[in-house]
């Protein structure tokens, strides 16, 4: 598999190379990525990605953990038992050159056996599910491996702020998928790669969430129409 963002923060950590990686969807253009937003420290952290921190508890684990930024805090500073797993076996080597004690080089969704009572989304993370329908997968999925006073905390944004209102208010969205359905694009170097992803409004994450027999409570808002949200298990 092509791992552009592995190859980035890898290059950024080893070899002090921080050529940027560009991004684009396909709702927006082209716009460049410092490879360094993937190693900030708690102070640097929006509002929404702190607060996820702040109610972290027990044995959590970081789903897309990448450069590991938000597992070490958890780790170093919390002193929790955080277990990080993410696809990208060269995001997981740099996560443990940096410190982190428990790393898995693999897909959520075939990580299984293991309980906890954290699991984290964060930096639009649940769009690993890559389309609203797989959204219920995934939540099932985390409902196994989670606790029974266990959370999870996800954060996302509402994309509807990108189409045009028509003069009575309201908003012309194409019909033959969801919204928040989209292209995201990488480019680093002479490589691109495409893959598809989920951005999900909060109104369709707590619909979907009742489906799945999980209580969904707003935390706080962002300041780039996204969101944190918690969800934890009805019984």
């Amino acid at each position: 598999m092509i791992d552009l963002l592995g190859n980035a923060i890898y290059n950024y950590h080893l070899k002090k190379n921080n050529h940027p990686l560009i991004t684009w969807t396909s709702y927006t253009d082209k716009e460049a990525l410092d490879c360094k937003y993937f190693f900030r420290k708690y102070d640097e952290m929006p509002l929404i990605e702190k607060k996820a921190l702040d109610l972290s508890k027990g044995k959590t684990l970081d789903v897309g953990c990448g450069a590991g930024c938000h597992s070490l805090y958890l780790q170093d500073f919390k002193k929790l038992n955080i277990t990080s797993i993410d696809i990208s076996k060269k995001c997981i080597e740099v996560s443990k050159l940096l410190g982190l004690k428990n790393t898995i080089n693999q897909s959520f969704f075939k990580h299984k056996n293991y309980k906890y009572d954290t699991i984290l989304f964060l930096m639009n993370g649940a769009g690993i599910c890559k389309t609203l329908d797989r959204l219920e997968l995934l939540l099932n999925h985390s409902s196994k491996l989670l606790n029974e006073d266990g959370q999870i905390l996800v954060d996302s944004s509402d994309l509807i702020y990108l189409f045009d209102k028509d003069l009575d208010g309201g908003v012309w969205v194409r019909g033959d998928k969801y919204y928040g359905e989209l292209t995201y694009s990488l480019s680093y170097g002479k490589q691109v790669e495409k893959f598809p992803w989920l951005y999900v409004d909060y109104e369709k994450l707590e619909e979907v969430a009742l489906k799945t027999n999980f209580r969904c409570e707003k935390i706080v808002n962002g300041e780039n129409h996204d969101y944190l949200a918690k969800l934890t298990k009805v019984y």
